[in-house]
This record gives C-alpha cells, sequence and structure tokens, in this order.
C-alpha cells in the first residue's frame, strides 16, 4: 500500500475552521489504492485511474440529423422552389457507396452519413415528392440538419479525467470511442469494528443494560455506496489488548480503520490507548455541530478514523469529513457535494463562528418554489431525524441568527449518499 505522511491530519490544537480544514487536508492526502484494469460492465461506480483519451472522431462522420433529402446547397434557387431527382438512398449504416453528383438529391435518415460534398439537409416533411424528383422550398440555410463529424468528440481530446467516479454517462462516452476496458483504481480497503461491553450485534434480544450497535451498520452501509471492500470486525471487548490485536491485524491489510465513539480529546479509553501505542492519533478540533472531535491518525500504512458516538453525529460528520478522504485515498478528485441556496420556513439561533448542519425537509410554497423545514427533533442521539430528513441545511459560521424566509445552503441526502 502506499504511505501517507505520518503527520498529514496533523492540524495543531487551534480551533480549525471547516472550510480551511477540508481544503489544506486536500493539499495533503494522496492516492493509496493500485489499478487494474476492468470491463466496460464492471466500471461503472469505480474510479478512473487514466486520462481517457480518444482516439477517433465522434460521430466518425458527417451525418443527417433528421429523416429527408440531402442535397448540394449551391443546386438549390435562393427564390423560388428547387425540383431535384432522387437517385440514391442513404441509412444508418450504409452510405452512398459513391461520389454524389451536383444537381441530384439522395434520400437520407437520421444517423446516415452525408453523401461526400453534399451539405444541407431537408426534413421529410418540407419536401413534397413528385414521382421519381423532390420539390424543395426556398430559404432553408446552408449546412441545415447536417452534423459534423467530431461534433461530440475530437480525435486527441481528452474526454474523461483521471480521478473521475464513472457515472452511466462516462460508461457510454467510453463506449462511444472503442473502449471496451478501462483503467480502474482498486477499491479502498475498509475495516470498520465497535468497541464496548454495552453494544449489542442487532439479533435476538439485547442484555439488559446494552443496546444495539447502529452506527457500525449505518457506517457499513455508507462505505458500500462509495464502492469500497468493506470488512466488518465486530464489537471488540472493552480490553486494550484485545483491540490492540485486532487494530494490528487489520493495519496491515487494509487502507483505512474506521470506528464511531469511545475517542474524544481527554479520554482515556481503550481504542485511544490502542491506536497510540501502534500509531499516531490527532484530534480535529472543527468548530462544527453535530460532531465532536475527529480522531484522524496512522497506524503504519493504515488510517485510522474515529467518529463520533451519537448516531446523528457519527453520520453527519462520515458525510461531511470522512467521506471526502475515502474519495481522496481511492483516488478521486474533484468530489463536492451538491449544494443549493433555498429558503427556510424556520427561524433558528446559533453560536457564531459554528458552522452547524441542521436536519431539514424540502417542501414548496403557496407559490410552488422551493422551502425547508426544520425536522422536529434535533437532538444528535435521534437517529429516526436522518431517515425523516430529505438533507441538512449548512448554516455559515458567520450566521449567529437566522429568520424565516431567509435562504441557507441546502444540501440534500440524495446526492450525499451515493457513489
Amino acid at each position: 500500500m502506499a504511505q501517507l505522511k505520518d503527520d498529514c491530519f496533523a492540524f495543531g490544537d487551534a480551533l480549525v475552521p471547516f472550510d480551511d480544514a477540508m481544503s489544506d487536508l486536500a493539499t495533503r492526502l494522496k492516492t493509496v489504492v493500485e489499478t487494474e484494469a476492468v470491463s466496460l460492465i464492471e466500471a461503472g461506480g469505480r474510479v478512473l485511474a487514466e486520462d481517457l483519451v480518444s482516439d477517433r472522431n465522434v460521430p466518425p462522420h458527417d451525418n443527417s440529423a433528421v429523416d429527408g433529402y440531402a442535397v448540394f446547397f449551391s443546386d438549390l434557387d435562393p427564390d423560388h422552389e428547387t425540383r431535384l431527382p432522387v437517385s440514391g438512398r442513404v441509412a444508418a449504416g450504409h452510405p452512398l457507396g459513391r461520389d454524389a453528383q451536383p444537381g441530384e438529391a439522395v434520400q437520407i435518415f437520421t444517423g446516415a452519413p452525408m453523401p461526400s460534398g453534399m451539405d444541407t439537409v431537408f426534413m421529410e416533411e418540407d419536401v413534397a415528392r413528385d414521382g421519381d424528383q423532390i420539390v424543395l422550398p426556398k430559404g432553408l440555410k446552408q449546412g441545415s440538419n447536417r452534423r459534423f463529424a467530431g461534433e461530440d468528440v475530437k480525435t486527441g481530446d481528452v474526454i474523461v479525467v483521471d480521478g473521475t467516479r464513472l457515472r452511466p454517462q462516462e460508461i457510454g462516452l467510453a463506449a462511444s470511442i472503442g473502449r471496451d476496458r478501462l483503467t480502474v483504481y482498486q477499491p479502498l480497503r475498509v475495516a470498520v469494528f465497535s468497541t464496548g461491553d454495552e453494544v449489542s450485534d442487532p439479533t435476538g434480544d439485547a442484555p439488559e443494560g446494552c443496546i444495539y450497535d447502529a452506527n457500525r451498520f449505518s457506517v457499513m452501509a455508507l462505505l458500500h455506496r462509495l464502492g469500497v471492500a468493506v470488512t466488518d470486525l465486530g464489537i471488540l471487548p472493552d480490553d486494550e489488548a484485545a483491540i490492540s490485536a485486532a487494530l494490528g491485524k487489520a493495519a496491515s491489510d487494509h487502507h483505512v480503520l474506521m470506528t464511531s465513539g469511545g475517542v474524544s480529546a481527554g479520554e482515556e479509553d481503550h481504542i485511544k490507548a490502542a491506536v497510540e501505542k501502534l500509531g499516531r492519533i490527532h484530534f480535529w478540533r472543527l468548530a462544527i455541530k453535530p460532531g465532536r472531535p475527529i480522531a484522524l491518525g496512522q497506524l503504519g500504512d493504515a488510517s485510522f478514523i474515529g467518529l463520533p458516538g451519537n448516531p446523528v453525529a457519527a453520520m453527519v460528520t462520515f458525510l461531511m469529513i470522512a467521506q471526502p478522504i475515502l474519495r481522496r485515498l481511492a483516488g478521486e478528485t474533484g468530489y463536492r457535494a451538491a449544494r443549493v441556496k433555498v429558503a427556510t420556513d424556520f427561524a433558528y439561533k446559533k453560536k457564531k463562528g459554528r458552522r452547524e448542519w441542521v436536519r431539514v425537509t424540502l417542501g414548496s410554497d403557496g407559490n410552488g418554489s422551493p422551502l425547508l423545514s426544520k425536522h422536529h427533533s434535533s437532538g444528535a442521539g435521534i437517529l429516526t431525524s436522518m431517515s425523516g430528513a430529505d438533507g441538512l441545511a449548512e448554516i455559515g459560521e458567520d450566521i449567529e441568527r437566522l429568520e424565516a424566509g431567509a435562504s441557507v445552503t441546502y444540501i440534500p441526502f440524495s446526492g450525499l449518499i451515493s457513489g
């Protein structure tokens, strides 16, 4: 595995603004996974590990945009109708097979290659047929209904750049230039675990005084959406030796180790002690809510991410902080969650200097304009508020009080929780 600098997550003890921390981190991280060649069918959702350069034009030849008749523009009478004989037929995949001659018209279908020299196409419905001849109206501009070779892609164009997560549209582009295999980054390997004698897997009845482990399953589901190869290490006991052994073993063959809860600045817990025994750990003191300090560190070549323990805080900090880190380690560049300005129907008061993400639903006002409503539950432990929300309203550090009707940045879950 490629190795990150062991201080790449170190930001000192000062409270760091969110944007500054994420921008700085983007310059420190690098891809840690190897590459492999896969078929187009397998490449969807993977991260491209090469610039995709076209060795051909798309379309490969001038072609018709409509069903109709191809002609030489120079044959047309600019002031009157033009009558021409029809002496050929061209369909998609079936070129004329000879050079076209001035003074003739050729019936042509959508996508069919333009006969050499012909430069203008009349639509079928604009033409009157008279036996073996057609009558063409005046006024059509030269080049009408003709698509040019290379109109979409030209030879030498970089059509998809290294670091792009491949969507169906990029797969289609690759196919359009004749590529049936692509070089992509191998999946990032992430080990996920929980600790605590009070935590139980969601099977059967939880012992008295215990809770079901919701965070581990939420995190693994988020990781699967990113195309990550996930290893479930289960629940580790409150025993430093056992935790150290599990962490050390996982660090040898995973790129990232991830947990939630049990790690916070100043806590003397087993996870913190185990990580520091095997490597280094840093606590990010970000001015954000929800979420307490995020723990980031290194165990050999593996990165460590410790999310907050409250389920809402764990999910939000995963989406807004851990996700960009994981995408960059996996080779993806240029990721940014979709953001749009939307008005709110609620007032909100917060501490100045802190960025907050508020769970919201998206509706509309009486005029049909989009409108955000605050979810009725706002506690960091209320996981139903994540299920019942459509996304997050991001309220910046400079805002102390928000009045109803003000616009905020809306980040929909549909863009955040996806591959």
